[in-house]
């Protein structure tokens, strides 16, 4: 039997479209979190955001729960800045936000999440150019984030929504190539069932690098909702070793709380099983 810790997504805020569970301030869904079981909440905020880390050290103690990951898509979403763009006012921003939240996660004893922010190559572009300065920006962002000791996680997304990294072969391959340090990958369901032949294998693939885990249905909503196999995937993971957190990552339906009970569940007993 498995001994995974659980987390849920959160946000301050976040339309219904978006696969966020929990909605408001870091301390009462840390709150909610556990009474709802899991062990800790993943956070999707600004790199401006103003937290405070004293009441949030003290309510994570008080519940026993903590922060699996900060996210940081939203200097992309709503900062609108990327680690490739041909503008270097462009990169640099998205550099000076990353900085910010590297101190953020070091203050939270957590670590960070990069998705959308690697940015998009332009149609018809030479991928190695582009690839060649994620490389260099990553590295840089890497660097300073293993110095507060806070692990950087790249989120395999798919295509519909980016063209880097949309397979974890595709990520592991290139961060063996540019020999990108304190650098994990971060693998979701819901994109893999997209993206992946076969996505025990990759699971298998990621193995020792593997540093993150979204959970999610093929609909995207809570896992055990629709047809994908979570015994296959929670067995692989077991295969592997895997020691980090599992996030449930899906659409609030029929509401946020419903969906992680439920979503709970249907893991807790699939460990039983394996």
């Amino acid at each position: 039997m498995c001994d995974w810790s659980y987390s849920l997504s959160s946000a301050d805020s976040a339309p219904d479209s978006a696969p966020i569970l929990l909605r408001g301030g870091i301390c009462s869904n840390l709150e909610v979190a556990s009474m709802l079981g899991y062990q800790a909440i993943e956070i999707h905020t600004r790199e401006d955001a103003f937290l405070d880390y004293t009441r949030i050290a003290e309510t994570a103690s008080r519940y026993n729960v903590t922060i699996s990951a900060v996210v940081t898509g939203r200097l992309n979403t709503q900062g609108e800045v990327n680690l490739i763009d041909d503008r270097p006012y462009i990169t640099q921003s998205a550099l000076a936000g990353m900085h910010s939240y590297i101190e953020m996660a070091a203050h939270l004893k957590t670590n960070l999440i990069i998705g959308w922010l690697k940015g998009r190559i332009p149609d018809g572009a030479d991928r190695t150019l582009y690839l060649d300065r994620l490389a260099r920006n990553l590295r840089l962002i890497c660097k300073a984030a293993e110095e507060k000791g806070v692990k950087v996680f790249i989120e395999v997304i798919n295509r519909y929504e980016v063209n880097i990294f949309t397979t974890a072969k595709e990520t592991v391959e290139f961060l063996d190539a540019w020999e990108i340090p304190n650098c994990y990958v971060h693998l979701d369901t819901f994109h893999m069932n997209i993206e992946e032949e076969d996505p025990v294998d990759a699971i298998h693939v990621s193995g020792a690098r593997l540093g993150y885990f979204h959970v999610a249905d093929n609909t995207r909503f809570y896992p055990g909702s629709g047809t994908l196999d979570f015994t296959s995937y929670l067995s692989a993971l077991k295969d592997i070793n895997y020691a980090g957190f599992i996030s449930v990552e899906c659409l609030p339906v029929p509401d946020g709380k419903t969906a992680a009970k439920k979503a709970l569940a249907y893991l807790k007993n699939i460990e039983k099983e394996i």
